[in-house]
């Protein structure tokens, strides 16, 4: 399916677990689980589709006000599929990197998702990007004070060398960033980012979105007629 209508980088806004479990009598960390179980669907589904990156909003800094024990099942999981995924990862040629505020991260997990990173920092397949502790805002804040501190002068300052201080620096922005449970808003996910991004917004919680779904806001995608500011090259030649 690979041409040049093809999202080489899709976002996604994985919204609805608690909902998804709450709405079936179950405790909301149920929803987690089988959240998990969906982002493993959807790093296998982009490779086979042929992506290049794969963003996931996995945790924001607002998540961290969430009840203690929700906060400790969302890391439990963290940790255990980094575990379980690390031979995987490797041999499957996906390159793992965490963006977002690591200050607040148990050193455990924060040692877990360095070594994921080192032993897979070579491989170019699937770029598998997980915006963990992340704030959009608060990546900007970050990425100012990085260039204050390498003496980085205002007049000196343009979109490509701000980008270079960001979490993303590296990473193309994404083409496409899928939201799922309803929800229309970024919720803080790449504002810088996704200033041309593409959104699709869909009714199905997070636990229940597949392949076939994926591939249908990709469809959706490649119809879409992206300008980035520009006028149509007919219209020019009118």
């Amino acid at each position: 399916m690979a041409d040049r209508l093809l999202p080489l980088h899709i976002g996604i806004i994985m919204d609805g677990n608690g909902r998804w479990a709450e709405l079936r009598g179950l405790p909301r960390a149920e929803g987690h689980k089988r959240g998990v179980e969906r982002v493993k669907e959807m790093v296998d589904a982009s490779l086979n589709f042929g992506i290049d990156v794969l963003s996931l909003y996995a945790f924001s800094l607002e998540n961290w006000l969430r009840p203690y024990e929700e906060v400790s099942v969302i890391m439990h999981l963290l940790k255990r599929t980094i575990k379980e995924e690390f031979s995987s990862f490797v041999k499957e040629g996906i390159q793992f990197r965490v963006i977002g505020n690591r200050t607040r991260l148990n050193p455990e997990i924060l040692q877990a998702i360095e070594a994921l990173e080192a032993a897979t920092k070579d491989n170019k397949r699937l770029t598998l990007q997980c915006a963990l502790s992340y704030g959009g805002r608060d990546e900007i804040i970050r990425a100012v004070k990085r260039a204050i501190n390498n003496n980085i002068s205002a007049d000196s300052i343009t979109e490509e060398v701000f980008g270079s201080f960001l979490d993303t620096n590296g990473i193309p922005d994404p083409d496409l960033i899928i939201r799922t449970s309803g929800e229309m808003r970024l919720s803080n996910f790449l504002i810088w980012q996704s200033a041309y991004s593409e959104f699709y917004f869909t009714d199905t919680l997070w636990p229940d979105f597949t392949k076939e779904e994926l591939l249908q806001a990709i469809q959706n995608y490649r119809t879409r007629d992206r300008r980035f500011g520009k006028v149509k090259r007919c219209m020019v030649a009118q």
